[in-house]
């Protein structure tokens, strides 16, 4: 069953809307100064809720009517918050410690960084020089290879299986139905036909 034209558009607004507000929030986040917090606390945190967001995700894609549609909205909203977290990181760790990157990063300066590292192009320009950058560096590599690997294969199965309940539910109550008013004859005949009954 193809989605319609107006859930197609909606899902993609969405998607589009939630990226967008999630890097205002990311450009309008004070962060300046001391902070209560370690940028370590920073990122356990983003990455506890990076996960709630993950398992929520494909929780609402296997209910969904429309699966594929779901996972571009989860995907819209997964990946910018992973790659924001880590640019705010980044521009925290250089904001309390100035030679923490080859250069002062600002909000752009950190994202850009991130974009290059999720993107393994590297270009070589901004490089983690202290070792807490280099750190964090490594477990966004790490990450990002997750991301890239796990969370969009959990995904994709989440989608694959979302179709088949649906499709299941479009086809199993009428079929369970009939097979119960033609009472044991039908379990003989599948038992025949189907091979044993599970």
């Amino acid at each position: 069953m193809t989605a319609p034209r107006r859930r197609v558009a909606l899902a993609l607004l969405r998607a589009s809307l939630t990226a967008t507000v999630l890097v205002v929030l990311y450009y309008a986040v004070p962060l300046s100064g001391a902070m209560d917090a370690s940028a370590v606390a920073l990122l356990l945190g983003g990455l506890l809720l990076f996960g709630v967001v993950i398992s929520w995700q494909i929780r609402a894609i296997l209910e969904s009517s429309y699966p594929a549609l779901r996972a571009v909205e989860a995907l819209a909203s997964a990946i910018p918050l992973f790659l924001l977290l880590f640019a705010l990181v980044y521009f925290k760790m250089a904001d309390l410690q100035a030679q923490a990157f080859s250069e002062p990063l600002s909000r752009t300066d950190a994202l850009y960084f991130t974009i290059t590292v999720f993107s393994t192009v590297g270009f070589g320009d901004i490089t983690p020089v202290t070792q807490p950058a280099r750190v964090v560096t490594m477990v966004q590599m790490l990450g990002d290879l997750v991301v890239v690997g796990l969370v969009l294969q959990v995904m994709l199965g989440a989608v694959k299986e979302g179709r088949q309940r649906r499709a299941a539910d479009s086809a199993g109550p009428a079929e369970s139905s009939h097979q119960e008013d033609a009472g044991p004859a039908a379990a003989t005949y599948r038992a025949n036909h189907d091979g044993p009954e599970t």
